[in-house]
């Protein structure tokens, strides 16, 4: 179930921006305008606990049939460090339930199809960091 989240506060996706202002929208229905902004609100979706939306923004080619979020898992923080075409290139970084720190870098590829923009698959990964990995 996702979180509930104050819309005033800054957006868990490190935009700097407010959530109203940044990843609500997009979570409410309104169509990422880049591949970077579906990067960023599918981020905080997984912040947020909302595995419907991750599961909606992921191409059918490559969805899983369902997706399980690691309860008590904290998303802390997001760094794209190159958006362009139809990859963007970030780390994520967690804080999973037993207290470890982990962080991950992928590169991430999307497909847009009648003007959405869909997650379509890992590029490639420079994994920093022990434990499971959380997809993007």
């Amino acid at each position: 179930m996702a979180l509930a989240y104050p819309p005033f506060k800054s957006c868990p996706c490190g935009s700097g921006r407010s959530y109203a202002h940044c990843c609500s929208p997009l979570h409410a229905g309104a169509a990422a305008q880049s591949p970077e902004a579906l990067m960023r609100s599918r981020y905080c979706a997984y912040a947020l606990g909302d595995a419907g939306y991750v599961l909606r923004t992921w191409h059918s080619e490559t969805r899983p049939e369902s997706l399980s979020l690691q309860p008590g898992t904290r998303y802390v923080g997001l760094r794209v460090h190159r958006a362009a075409g139809d990859e963007v290139e970030f780390t994520a970084q967690l804080k999973l339930p037993d207290g470890e720190r982990y962080s991950f870098r992928e590169r991430s590829v999307f497909r847009q199809e009648s003007g959405q923009w869909f997650y379509l698959r890992e590029a490639e990964a420079a994994e920093a960091g022990t434990g499971a990995r959380a997809a993007p």
